[in-house]
């Protein structure tokens, strides 16, 4: 950052240039990620190794959020932007420094709760469906995985720390890190010990994640203080605003978790992996696209909401939303109409069979329909986050998740009585996965509404045709 502009000055479409640079190296990630997809459907296809690989994930995916992924980002950026914009460098550091500290000696004790109650997490909480060999692989992998849960917690405080001083190219490509050790532990390691070969790939992928940052970090003149600073109003703050961000993605995570659970009772291997891989293939758009913009969008919105910027900061805003739409309409026809042939392109080659590709491709289907939600949800939460409250979407997303899981109920049986009645020679036994697909998107597609609607009172209103007139080029 050049020393004669301040942190979060970049002009209101300024941050569209960087949102491209980040975009570059989002791309990477999803097409790595995309491989490692291919590479993992090929050699296990979607039977009972991928089941339980994606099951236990499940569980190091939620302790890594919960602790020190999008929870403590979204309370960190602005507390140390806070600082970094008052020229407070030296304090910054010494927040961030405590703040290390907590994450780290509490994901080491989470990992080890983890590990001794695993049996009982799969057998009764996430997949109490599954058959004894399922869940006994799902607690080996689960524990085998845990390691990289550690490692998360310090690399994701860093990306935070790294996008707050507006170096975005390193935390971009740690994603890529990651894919490329579990592509390597399932091209090397897979061959010699099956899907714990993958669950290798997973901890030496945290290892990357965390490595490819540290250069970036030194240059930035990090300066380390062994201590947790409770006393420290920064970090009490960080705790202060992380409290509802932690409740909101554990709303968001029991959403997988339900998902899971009645997946693993559907009756028919492979629901919970296609599942996973419907949910994947949405993401690919909104990974590029929603998360590159709210990743470079974050920090200059929580240093204009710290000066009182609030032109700047709607004006910001507006032109986020505007290119979110203009990019995820498109994508979201093109994955409902190109479902199928999509799949079939991507995965259907050695173990994964077109039982497989239909079941991923009905999936897909209904959680595209969700794509333009999800990707708005990555701006107006974090809109929300840089104006310091983090309440508003965990209460919104609280609603969006009791809807859910009752729509998951419904509409899986409402698609299993269709699927019979109609269209059992189609679609067979896996007809539920659509519910479990739809019932996400129709709550998230409820989630994002409310919180535009809340934040447009928030800010005395949106310029609406402006926003008319880009939905109608957007058409």
């Amino acid at each position: 950052m050049s020393p004669e502009r301040k942190l979060g000055t970049r002009p209101p479409r300024g941050f569209l240039g960087a949102a491209w640079m980040v975009m570059a190296a989002f791309v990477l990630s999803r097409a790595l990620g995309l491989l490692r997809e291919v590479l993992l459907g090929s050699t296990f296809g979607a039977g009972i190794d991928l089941d339980a690989f994606r099951a236990a994930s499940r569980v190091t995916e939620t302790l890594y959020l919960l602790v020190a992924g999008g929870a403590l980002g979204s309370a960190f950026i602005p507390t140390f932007t806070h600082y970094l914009a008052r020229g407070e460098r030296r304090m910054a550091w010494l927040v961030a420094s405590a703040v290390m500290n907590l994450v780290l000696l509490t994901t080491t004790l989470a990992a080890v709760a983890a590990f001794v109650a695993a049996p009982w997490l799969v057998g009764e909480v996430l997949a109490p469906g599954f058959d004894r060999a399922a869940r006994e692989l799902t607690v080996s992998l689960l524990r085998w995985m845990l390691a990289s849960t550690v490692v998360f917690g310090v690399s994701g405080l860093l990306m935070g720390i790294l996008n707050a001083n507006d170096r975005f190219g390193a935390p971009a490509l740690a994603p890529s890190m990651y894919n490329l050790g579990i592509i390597g532990g399932t091209l090397l390691l897979a061959p010699l010990w099956g899907i714990h070969g993958v669950a290798i790939g997973v901890v030496v992928g945290a290892s990357l994640h965390l490595a490819v940052q540290l250069p970036t970090l030194i240059r930035l003149g990090w300066h380390y203080t062994p201590t947790l600073g409770l006393h420290l109003a920064g970090v009490r703050e960080v705790g202060r605003l992380m409290g509802p961000r932690v409740l909101g993605m554990a709303i968001t995570q029991l959403n997988f978790w339900i998902n899971t659970n009645l997946g693993s009772r559907v009756g028919v291997e492979g629901v919970v992996a296609a599942l996973s891989f419907g949910w994947l293939l949405m993401l690919l758009p909104q990974g590029v696209f929603a998360q590159a913009i709210a990743t470079v969008l974050f920090p200059s919105l929580s240093a204009q909401a710290a000066r009182g910027e609030r032109a700047a900061f709607h004006d910001t805003l507006h032109i986020a939303t505007q290119a979110l739409f203009y990019l995820t309409f498109p994508a979201t026809i093109g994955l409902i109409i190109l479902r199928r042939p999509l799949v079939q392109m991507l995965f259907m080659r050695g173990a994964f069979d077109a039982r497989a590709t239909a079941m991923v491709a009905w999936a897909l289907c209904w959680y595209a329909l969700g794509l333009i939600a999800h990707s708005e949800l990555e701006v107006v939460t974090r809109a929300f986050y840089a104006l310091h409250d983090t309440s508003t979407p965990v209460l919104v997303g609280g609603g969006a998740m009791a809807l859910n899981a009752l729509l998951s109920v419904a509409l899986s049986w409402t698609f299993r009585y269709v699927g019979q009645q109609y269209f059992a020679s189609v679609y067979q036994e896996w007809m539920p996965l659509g519910g479990l697909a739809l019932a996400n998107s129709v709550a998230t597609v409820l989630e994002a509404i409310a919180l535009a609607w809340l934040l447009r009172r928030r800010m005395g209103g949106w310029e609406r045709r402006r926003l008319g007139a880009s939905a109608w080029r957007v058409a």
